[in-house]
């Protein structure tokens, strides 16, 4: 699991457009307190992510502010963002490779994960485990994110993966509820997160602008790809577009 240290290409990016930039580690990632990899609530993740907006609007009164989440985040964004509170303080979200309608490695663990979630929630659970599993076709970015110490590549901890498929099947059944602005990209050859559910997404959800991108053959850490540049240009072309209809 990803931190937000990694996304200082990113930044630069934004920064050269202008765009002034935040992140956040969640408990458990990153530089943040916690056992490594262990997130108790995606909920409270997704409540801490509307006090984040909240302080940095406080910070820059009148400055429009958007939200970006990759994978897991991009549920937790969509999550905070269905909160009227949270969507009100943001001109829209950016959703890279959303964790939407996950299936667990074998239907028993439907079963069982919310069980061992209470009893073992900290055990790190080798059957869902997706490391083998490419993410980039940039075989540097592989390099430096599994050699990275601050980035989890252990199998996943049982709390956290009930808790991905909780809040995965919640936003599955609540798609028509969105309402925020939001540009959805995914790769076409992800195996890591569903971009047949990135589709649904854009086709369901209730907002009036709302925007989808597709990139035929790329893998899952899309702003990590050989064509990181580019796709962050379209993430901030929609962003600027964006502003241009609020003006």
């Amino acid at each position: 699991m990803s931190f937000s240290g990694r996304y200082r290409q990113f930044a630069k990016q934004l920064t050269s457009c202008n765009f002034r930039v935040y992140a956040m580690d969640w408990t458990g990632h990153g530089g943040s307190d916690g056992l490594h990899g262990y997130v108790p609530s995606l909920d409270c993740v997704a409540a801490d992510v509307g006090i984040f907006v909240k302080k940095i609007k406080l910070e820059n009164p009148g400055v429009p502010c958007f939200l970006l989440g990759h994978s897991t985040g991009g549920s937790v964004v969509l999550k905070a963002a269905l909160q009227p509170h949270i969507e009100a303080m943001l001109e829209g979200v950016i959703l890279t490779s959303p964790a939407l309608r996950v299936k667990p490695a074998h239907p028993l663990i439907s079963v069982l994960a919310p069980v061992f979630s209470l009893v073992l929630p900290k055990i790190a659970f080798k059957g869902a485990n997706k490391r083998g599993v490419p993410v980039s076709r940039d075989p540097a970015a592989l390099l430096a994110k599994y050699s990275d110490p601050l980035v989890y590549t252990g199998s996943i901890r049982v709390r956290t993966g009930h808790e991905i498929l909780r809040i995965s099947s919640y936003l599955t059944q609540n798609l028509r509820s969105v309402t925020v602005p939001f540009l959805v990209l995914h790769g076409t050859a992800d195996r890591v997160t569903d971009p047949l559910a990135s589709r649904d997404l854009y086709n369901e959800a209730a907002s009036r602008y709302k925007d989808i991108k597709l990139y035929e053959g790329f893998l899952h850490d899309l702003l990590f790809e050989p064509e990181r540049e580019e796709i962050g240009a379209d993430i901030i072309n929609w962003m600027e577009r964006r502003l241009q209809q609020q003006s």
